[in-house]
């Protein structure tokens, strides 16, 4: 049996021993082809019971799913190459060919995800301390009158010494950074501080019309951060952000380098891939009535995931994704693909302005991939670029362990430097 029929045969397995996924799978009948040069097999949904059988000429899929009999087997692998991780990288990254019912697909994207083992099932045990213990996190909320609007900003900060300001990833919120602020390694030295956007996490809406169609642009972001820095009275901090969060870093670094002891960006590149869905076409399932919208960008975070690490922190890093207002994740988007796009604009700023810029890519990202950081290292000199192994684009999220390897050496550089100058 070759490997794409050994996968559907799985997948059909999987998928009637998972609640969740029969569950979801009693709403529509579906069969899904899935096919390579040579033939192909069926994976049909009949009331949430699911069965693998042979394609043959008779049969009418739902949706012809058609790849390479390589790029099959790559996935299905325990640990696949950078861009086969998942079904829905594989179309990101234009080795998957769709045809038929796309909705069909969008709709059961994370329950497919669950069966063909591209994502572990969720952890059952959760081990706990022997002890209860609590964290020396604290939360607290600030309120602030900004471009004269009133701001409830929900912040968490852990550790003292040199102020790092942490930025999350669009669509999600600061527990992101929970490893970070819990790692003594790191709070004995630095004074860890994370604060949520407005709409996101615990921070309020953002002040107008709760219906407005919400957009984050450059110039609110950085303003924002501005003002958190201000307001909070933080000493030349470190900054330090993810994803668009790791695009601002950038844009703070050009317009108030002065102000920051170092910028370091994660995921960050000059610009990201064009936001597509699985037609190829832009992004629309992430905000649409008949998609289950959290679902969807669950699996669309997983495909820029790294299939290693803990399965439990993988799943924390969708969750936060499954959790998001309606339409937050897709207005972030909008800055992280055009709004945010620093191609045009004169970067010597980066390069030798006061702000020391440091780079960290997760090597399974697909959407800043560590070739995008790498023109953008070209370009600005960072005090240091490096790709992180086995990570993808949520590095202090999902492998916490694996990130402070790369993330340690780097602090500590900010902090001699720093000892130096003064």
């Amino acid at each position: 049996m070759n490997a794409l029929n050994t996968l559907i045969e799985q997948a059909a397995a999987r998928g009637n021993a998972l609640p969740g996924t029969r569950y979801r799978g009693m709403a529509r009948d579906w069969s899904f082809a899935f096919e390579e040069e040579d033939g192909g097999m069926l994976l049909v949904n009949e009331g949430g019971s699911y069965s693998a059988r042979p394609l043959d000429a008779a049969a009418e899929p739902t949706l012809h799913l058609r790849s390479s009999a390589q790029n099959w087997a790559e996935l299905a692998k325990d640990k696949p190459a950078p861009g086969f991780q998942t079904l829905y990288t594989l179309a990101l990254t234009g080795q998957l060919e769709l045809h038929g019912d796309l909705l069909a697909l969008q709709q059961y994207i994370l329950s497919l995800e669950l069966m063909l083992g591209t994502l572990p099932a969720p952890p059952a045990d959760l081990d706990g301390p022997p002890q209860p213990e609590i964290e020396t996190v604290q939360g607290r909320y600030l309120n602030l009158s900004h471009q004269g609007k009133a701001h409830r900003i929900y912040f968490e900060e852990a550790g003292s010494g040199i102020p790092l300001l942490c930025l999350h990833t669009a669509g999600a919120d600061g527990r992101q950074y929970r490893g970070l602020l819990n790692d003594p390694a790191v709070t004995d030295r630095f004074r860890v501080i994370v604060f949520d956007l407005p709409m996101h996490g615990k921070s309020s809406l953002y002040p107008g019309n709760p219906d407005q169609h919400y957009r984050l642009n450059t110039d609110d972001y950085v303003a924002l951060t501005m003002a958190m820095v201000n307001a909070l009275d933080l000493d030349r901090p470190v900054v330090m952000g993810c994803s668009i969060g790791g695009r601002a870093v950038l844009h703070l670094a050009l317009r108030h380098g002065a102000s920051f002891r170092a910028a370091i960006g994660l995921q960050s590149a000059l610009q990201a891939h064009t936001a597509t869905d699985m037609s190829g076409s832009t992004i629309s399932e992430l905000w649409r009535p008949d998609v289950n919208s959290p679902e969807v960008s669950a699996a669309a975070v997983a495909a820029i995931t790294a299939p290693t690490g803990d399965a439990r922190a993988r799943w924390e890093t969708l969750w936060y994704y499954m959790q998001g207002g309606p339409g937050v994740f897709l207005g972030d988007l909008y800055y992280y693909f055009v709004d945010g796009d620093l191609r045009n604009i004169p970067l010597d700023g980066l390069r030798d302005g006061p702000c020391p810029l440091y780079l960290l890519t997760g090597e399974y990202d697909c959407s800043a991939t560590p070739e995008m950081t790498r023109e953008l290292a070209e370009i600005v000199a960072p005090k240091r670029f490096e790709v992180m192994k086995d990570l993808g684009h949520f590095p202090m999220s999902e492998n916490y362990p694996q990130f402070r390897e790369y993330l340690l050496p780097v602090l500590q550089d900010v902090a001699a430097t720093g000892e130096a100058q003064a």
